[in-house]
């Protein structure tokens, strides 16, 4: 028969229950409020952005190359012997320089040709004059017949037309032989040479070499017909800025300006060639590139916009997150309208002012904490 249990061993065994589950509640509930608090005060990290009010430029992106605002292809105006070259294929030329040389040897020839008949008739002519001179008072004499003075006062009249005609051949021998220094007619960047010293040159028919002008320099693409009123009322407005950017370059797109509407719609195509004009004092383009442009068209006022990464999609449709007061977050329908470049415009459910989410928003779900950082 098993022995009974003591009453003392039977309370203390009770007592050590109790003391166990005790301590055992204890944590428990420690361990859950901990966990809670943890909970209530863990946020999320996000970025955010303002929504703001104000008037938008819708863009139009197309492909555009790059051209010279002038191509100019050098020609000598005298025919003769490329004598030399003064310039360096591919290097800047400023206006003004001499560039090429023609032979000035036959040239300088004719205008000393020129001058030689200019000195000979200016002596006939002071001749003739002191003849008519002399003459003059013998004719109310009788000494003189009138016909012989008719001929002193011709002979004058004629030399001193001999002396003009004279002195325009030596303008334009001087002119000729000037005309053998070929001169840069912009600032610009010469081209490989197209013929070279020793070869025999034609005025006006050989071509020696072409200057590109590059500063300034056009953006030449073409847009649909049906963005063109959209253009046409942006350049009335004012200065249009045109960006550009150049494929696989680093760096901010570059900014030019709408310099040139052309008058004709091209049939074939539906499009309109437009120009705009660049500095390029920092030599980014060149003739020939291809570019990336982006114009603005219509002019949207006073709308809502977002960036474009604030916005999300749902099966119930497009909705942002909304920052609280609190520091939460509420998811907000809204309903989308054109966007421009990064931003974009919010037609309903978004006020100007309110802030959201635009980065982190896997994390979210409404009434999420979250906290804001930069960058």
């Amino acid at each position: 028969m098993p022995q009974r249990m003591s009453w003392k061993k039977l309370v203390a065994l009770l007592v050590a229950v109790v003391l166990v589950a005790l301590v055992a509640r204890g944590w428990s509930g420690r361990g859950k409020s901990d966990a809670d608090k943890s909970v209530a005060t863990q946020a999320v990290p996000v970025k955010v952005a303002v929504a703001q009010r104000g008037d938008l430029d819708l863009s139009l992106k197309v492909i555009g190359s790059v051209e010279a605002y002038s191509s100019v292809t050098v020609q000598s105006r005298v025919s003769g012997q490329l004598e030399s070259l003064a310039f360096v294929p591919g290097g800047r030329v400023k206006a003004g320089q001499v560039i090429e040389r023609i032979d000035p040897s036959l040239l300088q020839a004719q205008l000393d040709q020129a001058r030689g008949n200019l000195a000979k008739d200016q002596a006939q002519l002071v001749n003739a004059e002191q003849v008519l001179r002399r003459y003059t008072p013998m004719l109310a004499k009788g000494y003189v017949a009138q016909t012989d003075y008719d001929t002193y006062k011709a002979n004058v009249g004629i030399y001193a037309a001999s002396v003009k005609a004279d002195r325009a051949a030596v303008e334009m021998a001087q002119t000729q032989l000037g005309y053998a220094r070929i001169v840069a007619p912009v600032d610009s960047i010469a081209g490989a040479p197209l013929v070279y010293p020793g070869a025999q040159v034609s005025a006006n028919s050989t071509n020696l070499v072409v200057l590109n002008q590059v500063r300034p320099i056009y953006l030449t693409f073409s847009v649909p017909e049906t963005a063109l009123d959209g253009v046409k009322a942006a350049h009335a407005r004012g200065k249009v800025t045109v960006g550009a950017t150049v494929p696989g370059a680093k760096g901010p797109p570059l900014e030019a300006t709408l310099d040139f509407i052309n008058n004709t719609v091209d049939a074939t195509t539906g499009t309109i060639q437009l120009k705009a004009v660049y500095p390029n004092t920092d030599d980014r383009l060149t003739p020939g590139q291809y570019v990336q442009l982006h114009l603005p068209t219509t002019r949207l006022a006073n709308v809502v916009t977002v960036p474009v990464e604030a916005l999300q999609n749902s099966p119930n449709g497009s909705f942002v997150f909304v920052v609280a007061a609190d520091g939460s977050v509420q998811q907000r329908m809204v309903t989308t309208g054109q966007s421009s470049g990064d931003r974009l415009v919010i037609e309903k459910g978004l006020d100007a002012g309110e802030q959201v989410v635009t980065d982190g928003q896997m994390l979210l779900t409404n009434g999420t904490h979250v906290q804001v950082v930069k960058g």
